[in-house]
């Protein structure tokens, strides 16, 4: 069975005083329940927030580099992230894909990276507009999982949380229905069944990454495959985000 997850990804956003703000909100406001929570703030806040949190969710990082220490300047490594409370981190999200470049094979040594430092990741993939209107969603996303994750070992997979991005409805105007998602993460599960096996697919959290929100939370959460959501804007209102994980 997939465990169910909500995480919040903070994105650039929250000077400090805004962000300890927060914390001590969720901290609150979290109640207990079978669904775990993670935090993604900006790396710089995971020191403090990791002492002033209660044991309510986890602390991960949006993004880290492959290697674990050297000249790369302006780099966080996998270490680092740990020794500071960070126990989780991003992996290939569509704005570090989009504004960063950051290709299929970079990301593979980013997974790499992170089950040789036991290291947990969500692999985040989806597909642009252009290639929706088009019709090549499914082919655009297994690609992506075919080149940065299913090289991994069926052991290994077990390990990996996959969220799913509608980079196409996300500010665009366009909204993707509850239906439309859950084909996409029918799919994903199928090719994760195909590639290794039926229990490593029941077994895989699939995460829905496109605008969730209180009003929307629950529809999308009783789809069968959606495990869960990583959460933009509503998880920097406490209020917003306690309701979506409330939803299941």
């Amino acid at each position: 069975m997939a465990q169910k997850i909500v995480a919040g990804n903070w994105k650039m956003n929250l000077e400090k005083e805004e962000a300890f703000d927060l914390v001590n909100q969720l901290n609150e406001k979290i109640e207990e329940s079978t669904v775990r929570v993670i935090a993604f703030p900006p790396s710089i806040y995971v020191l403090p927030i990791s002492k002033m949190s209660q044991g309510k969710f986890d602390l991960g990082v949006q993004n880290f580099y492959a290697k674990s220490a050297g000249a790369y300047t302006g780099e966080i490594s996998i270490p680092q992230v740990k020794s500071v409370g960070g126990s989780i981190g991003l992996i290939g999200h569509s704005e570090r894909r989009e504004y960063f470049q950051e290709g299929n094979e970079f990301l593979k040594e980013k997974v790499d990276a992170a089950l040789e430092n036991s290291f947990e990741f969500i692999f985040c993939c989806g597909e642009p507009l252009e290639v929706r209107e088009v019709g090549e969603e499914l082919n655009f996303v297994k690609k992506q999982l075919e080149e940065s994750l299913f090289h991994l070992s069926a052991e290994q997979m077990w390990k990996a949380i996959i969220a799913y991005e509608p980079i196409w409805a996300i500010g665009t105007g366009r909204t993707a229905s509850a239906e439309q998602a859950e084909d996409m993460h029918a799919n994903i599960r199928s090719w994760v069944e195909e590639k290794y096996n039926e229990e490593t697919a029941k077994s895989v959290t699939i995460l829905y990454g496109g605008s969730c929100k209180p009003e929307n939370a629950k529809e999308l959460f009783a789809c069968p495959n959606i495990d869960g959501g990583l959460i933009g804007g509503a998880a920097l209102k406490a209020d917003d985000f306690c309701a979506i994980i409330n939803a299941f």
